[in-house]
């Protein structure tokens, strides 16, 4: 809405949208890294478990190949269900920053888009966004559950 049709309060009640909007954008980053170390905890407790298991040497039995074949897929199944909550976060937060930057756009200092352009021109030093990191953590931690499904295949097909 523009200036002249909002009235007398339009500048304070600009500011106060803004820095709500900003508060939004900072809950869904911390709503990451609480999802990320979710998803680290389990999967990494669900590979400690076998791995104890695994140490006692057991037999591998068709039951035992079996529940090996379930746990990896149950593992290559939350590792995939991770990886794309990390893009769809990511995509939410891209669009919650456009938005921040069209508020900018009518304050007297735009600091994000001052930000974006201090890292476009440092762009010789590779910026590497955080979510580019991140969406690598279930691709790393799904080797060891594919490694363990190829494994439990082979035991399955005997």
């Amino acid at each position: 809405m523009e200036r002249e049709k909002y009235g007398e309060h339009y500048q304070v009640h600009l500011l106060e949208q803004y820095k709500l909007y900003v508060e939004m954008a900072d809950r869904i980053s911390a709503r990451r890294g609480q999802i990320n170390s979710f998803y680290i905890s389990l999967l990494s407790g669900l590979l400690a478990i076998l791995s104890l298991l695994g140490g006692k040497k057991i037999t591998v039995s068709i039951q035992s190949a079996l529940v090996l074949l379930a746990v990896s897929v149950v593992g290559l199944v939350l590792c995939a269900v991770w990886f794309f909550n990390i893009r769809s976060l990511k995509q939410l937060n891209s669009a919650k920053f456009k938005v921040i930057h069209e508020i900018e756009s009518f304050l007297p200092f735009a600091c994000y888009d001052r930000e974006w352009d201090i890292i476009q021109q440092g762009r010789g030093h590779q910026y590497l966004q955080q979510t580019q990191l991140e969406q690598l953590i279930p691709l790393v931690l799904a080797l060891p559950y594919l490694g363990l499904f190829c494994y439990a295949l082979s035991n399955v097909a005997k």
